[in-house]
């Protein structure tokens, strides 16, 4: 980082400079980002204290759980704060640990979401040996993976992008520290940064997509043939949670990065909705269409309505 000491702090371009406008969209997201939080933390709660829950399956969801809160608290505080200050800055080294975390954190969810559709391939065509095949160690090893990848991928792209020189414009056109939007604003050669930006992301997508998508064909094949009706939509319904956020998640991803051309204000739109919004639907999908979630959250608040009224008589 020392070869980038003409740069000392960058500015981030807010989505208005309208005072009123910013207040509106401070409360706005600030709802937001508590619905975050409290859906996913109330997920985590629910599964930590419902036995019926303690399975493979939820046990990847608490993770899922856990990293989309960390993902949304690497960029909406900052962000909210931003709304209310009128010079929108920050330092080198601090916007290099927002790249950082927020990138480890989105390879780490790529892998886990990878991970839960192989659960559903084997819950569903090998049911009889799921809990030997997905035991507590292996369940336990598989989300540790996730992590070292995401953090050793996250590694390669930001050791290279802090030795770039930063000499011109310090304003990253986005409100928070976007890679792409960084790495324009470099004075030396990024084609490096392109390589490896081209062959580790694009290796991760297509690595976990690939990885979805067997599974789940796997799972599809396996559905068709049972012969009961009501076998297949149990099996149906386990996977419509997992494949919605699987949806959302690699949506967002592409029409936030997948679109050339776009103008500054579409993608700070585009970012919006994948990095503040998206991390809110996780917990409200599954709670909405998940019959066990909904039997575990009825059964804890049956319980606690009770305690409450035998506490009160």
């Amino acid at each position: 980082m020392g070869n980038s000491s003409r740069v000392t702090e960058f500015i981030l371009r807010g989505l208005t400079d309208d005072p009123h406008l910013q207040l509106i969209l401070f409360v706005t997201f600030f709802i937001l980002y508590a619905i975050t939080l409290l859906g996913n933390a109330g997920m985590i709660a629910l599964i930590w204290i419902s036995p019926q829950l303690h399975t493979p399956m939820y046990f990847f969801l608490t993770h899922l759980s856990f990293v989309d809160i960390c993902c949304s608290s690497a960029i909406t505080p900052q962000f909210l704060c931003h709304l209310l200050k009128e010079k929108k800055d920050i330092s080198f080294v601090g916007c290099f640990t927002q790249i950082y975390f927020y990138g480890a954190l989105s390879t780490a969810e790529c892998f886990l979401l990878a991970i839960m559709a192989y659960d559903r391939y084997v819950a569903i065509c090998h049911p009889l040996v799921y809990l030997v095949i997905m035991s507590q160690l292996k369940c336990v090893q598989l989300v540790v993976i996730s992590y070292i990848i995401g953090l050793l991928h996250s590694l390669v792209h930001i050791i290279p992008a802090s030795r770039l020189f930063f000499c011109g414009s310090n304003i990253i056109k986005n409100f928070f520290c976007e890679g792409p939007a960084l790495l324009q604003l470099a004075c030396s050669d990024i084609s490096l940064n392109n390589l490896l930006k081209l062959v580790f992301i694009g290796f991760t997508l297509i690595a976990t997509i690939l990885a979805i998508l067997t599974s789940y064909i796997y799972v599809l094949i396996t559905i068709l043939k049972m012969h009961s009706a009501k076998a297949r939509r149990k099996a149906f319904s386990t996977c419509t949670s997992h494949l919605m956020v699987i949806t959302i998640f690699y949506g967002g991803l592409a029409f936030v990065y997948a679109q050339p051309g776009k103008s500054h204000y579409t993608n700070q739109i585009a970012s919006v909705l994948y990095v503040i919004v998206t991390p809110m639907f996780n917990p409200l999908i599954y709670s909405l269409r998940n019959q066990e979630v909904k039997v575990a959250f009825r059964k804890i608040l049956g319980e606690k309505v009770a305690l409450l009224f035998y506490t009160k008589h």
